[in-house]
């Protein structure tokens, strides 16, 4: 067992150096690799989340999109490894040139946010925003289901008040999986009151 985790570790120090070269597209195979790492074995990639916040300021979308990832898989059990990494989501959300890196910034704030109240209401603003930026878009449809897991967390009431107003539209008056997915939110929402 001991050997196993040496030779996590080693892997795992190994695709760091990589992440940290300046080759683009070896950046963006380890960066895929962490994050496959990270849904084995969060412990080892939490201990590299500096790293992985650091290469959100990579030029390309791959390497910031799995590094989203990644983060997303250590706030499930080492939140308070990934709060430096909210700056980079940000810029992240409102990438103009990658759907992939918007989407796993959504996911990666919703995460986030539904961690404890206060993390809820410094993500809130910008969910709420790129709930309104993205509605129709192509990946509206994986945003409504991490929307969802948002809603299940542990967000302050107020923030599930809003989610509850946001949707509620959408929950009367959409169509197809968006109000499908928005009486659902809704739903989770009259649950948790």
């Amino acid at each position: 067992m001991a050997e196993d985790i040496t030779n996590v570790v080693l892997m795992r120090d190994a695709l760091v150096l990589v992440l940290q070269s300046e080759n683009r597209r070896k950046r963006q195979d380890a960066s895929r690799e962490l994050a496959a790492m990270s849904r084995e074995n969060r412990g080892v990639v939490a201990d590299i989340a500096d790293v992985l916040i650091a290469a959100l300021g990579c030029p390309e979308g791959r390497t910031r999109c799995e590094c989203l990832e990644a983060l997303s898989e250590i706030a499930l059990e080492y939140p308070e490894r990934i709060g430096e990494a909210f700056a980079g989501a940000e810029e992240a959300l409102f990438d103009e040139g990658s759907t992939s890196v918007r989407l796993a910034a959504f996911k990666f704030l919703c995460r986030f946010g539904s961690l404890d109240a206060e993390s809820s209401r410094e993500a809130w603003p910008l969910i709420c925003e790129a709930v309104q930026c993205y509605h129709g878009d192509p990946e509206y449809r994986d945003m409504l289901i991490r929307l969802r897991e948002f809603a299940q967390g542990k967000i302050a009431p107020e923030v599930g008040d809003a989610l509850a107003e946001r949707m509620s539209f959408d929950a009367k008056t959409g169509k197809g999986f968006v109000r499908a997915y928005s009486k659902e939110i809704c739903s989770v929402l009259e649950g948790t009151r």
